[in-house]
């Protein structure tokens, strides 16, 4: 009887006496992903002279981390649901410590390929396995604020890397970005075990997909290495070899899908309206949003002659203004709701992207940084209102799968936007026949991806009228 009544599993609503509290802790493991990401960014071009490759080249140490995302996020809710959400997210942070003291031990890019994909084993589970604590602690009414609250810590991580990497490669080495990574995540560890209460699977765990897993990992793997190749133009024959295999594979992953009771991506999610839509909108302004924080400090160093430190300086506007968005975004949302707020807000937030490519180098300090915290603003609130409004048709006890899909695009697109924005800076240097960007480079390059962004206009407009309508507390239309 005390097997059963331990077995049993625990789904009371909220779990924590206070959803906050649980949504700033997971938020705090975010952190230690945003910054290390945006600390990265600001000394590409350093770690480039070092490794004596170009600072294009340099996408290969961004895309194998997001690509490890990628891959095994699908993986996270399968773990949570057959070992506890509490225990895969305590590990991820341990083998994210790994992976970062490996990565400051890497004397070249290879070296630091395999390192990255190794932390990004452990980023994996972050992410997507707190925001499911989140949501299987949380009641619907809360979610917003919970999410809200989630991402203060990471925006305070996403505001504190670009100075501090500028700061650490102006004055110390470049490898202390990853030693810093250590007392953080050994207090994430500590914070997780005293304060996240355990949170069973709603329902009795499934066997896993291990061959849809495969054919969704090299499917995933290949295309991404392949369009990798594309932007280094350094192998044409092996690039078309690796994307014609992940191709196939994927296709090959959608027939095994339709067959299997419970795959590791469940497709048939995309037949909930507002899941499918946020999803596919989603993804082409992630594909944009994942272009910009590898191309901006390019531009600000190796196209307009910034120092590292000014240029972590000038990429803080951007998270300053995505914590700015934190104190509108509820407000916004309850007074038009969110299919307006989305189809208004992207445009803006699209155009955004477009300012980049008028930036000049005589241009005042306060213009650009004014420039760019108004683009963390648009941007932020509309990754937000996607993040929230993709759950809001989705069952309880699909909550798991649900998430899994969503964070994998997520990451995957993300992923495409840092090879779409190599590939299209190699294009612009092979049309200028420049064996290093210039500025009009660059300039292609954001308007380029600025396109992509636009082109999610379409789909806001499908969104129901009146979606979201409970979780934003706008009026609904009869």
């Amino acid at each position: 009887m005390t097997e059963e009544k331990a077995d049993a599993p625990a789904i009371s609503l909220p779990v924590f006496p206070d959803y906050r509290l649980t949504s700033l802790i997971v938020g705090c493991a975010i952190f230690l992903e945003q910054m290390d990401g945006t600390v990265l960014a600001t000394a590409l071009p350093t770690m480039a002279r070092d490794f004596h490759v170009s600072a294009p080249a340099m996408s290969v140490a961004v895309t194998s981390y997001l690509l490890a995302l990628a891959v095994l996020i699908p993986v996270s809710g399968a773990m949570s649901d057959r070992f506890g959400a509490k225990r895969v997210f305590n590990s991820s942070i341990v083998v994210f410590i790994i992976g970062s003291i490996l990565c400051s031990l890497t004397r070249t890019l290879p070296m630091m390929v395999a390192a990255r994909l190794l932390q990004g084993t452990g980023g994996a589970m972050m992410a997507p396995v707190g925001r499911l604590v989140i949501l299987r602690t949380v009641e619907r009414r809360h979610l917003v604020s919970s999410m809200m609250w989630t991402l203060i810590p990471a925006i305070v991580g996403t505001m504190a890397g670009p100075p501090l990497g500028g700061f650490i490669v102006e004055y110390f080495d470049w490898r202390w970005i990853f030693y810093i990574n250590v007392p953080i995540g050994v207090l994430g560890y500590w914070l997780v075990r005293r304060y996240i209460p355990v949170v069973h699977s709603v329902t009795q765990p499934a066997r896993f997909d291990w061959p849809g897993f495969a054919l969704c990992s090299v499917g995933l793997s290949c295309s991404l290495f392949g369009l990798e190749l594309f932007g280094q133009n350094t192998d044409m024959r092996n690039a078309v070899l690796l994307v014609a295999i992940g191709v196939t594979a994927c296709v090959g992953y959608v027939w095994h899908a339709r067959r299997c009771a419970n795959p590791a991506v469940d497709l048939t999610l995309l037949r909930i309206d507002s899941f499918r839509l946020s999803v596919v909108s989603g993804s082409l302004m992630r594909i944009t949003q994942g272009a910009q924080p590898f191309l901006l400090p390019l531009l600000l160093q190796i196209g307009l002659g910034f120092s590292a430190l000014r240029s972590g300086q000038l990429i803080l506007g951007i998270s300053l203004g995505a914590l700015m968005a934190r104190v509108l975004t509820t407000r916004i949302l309850r007074r038009i709701g969110f299919r307006r707020a989305m189809v208004y807000n992207g445009v803006l937030a699209s155009l955004s992207y477009a300012i980049c490519a008028f930036f000049q180098a005589d241009w005042p300090f306060w213009l650009m940084f004014g420039l760019l915290v108004y683009c963390g603003i648009v941007m932020s609130f509309q990754f937000a209102a996607y993040n929230t409004i993709a759950y809001e048709a989705v069952p309880t006890d699909r909550m798991s799968a649900a998430n899994s899909f969503y964070s994998t695009l997520q990451q995957l697109m993300l992923s495409v936007g840092v090879c779409c924005g190599a590939l299209v800076l190699k294009l612009a240097m092979a049309a200028s026949h420049n064996a290093e960007p210039s500025r009009l480079d660059f300039s292609a390059a954001f308007l380029i991806v600025t396109v992509i962004s636009l082109s999610s206009t379409r789909w806001h407009l499908a969104f129901a009228h009146d979606v979201g309508h409970e979780m934003s507390g706008h009026p609904r239309r009869t």
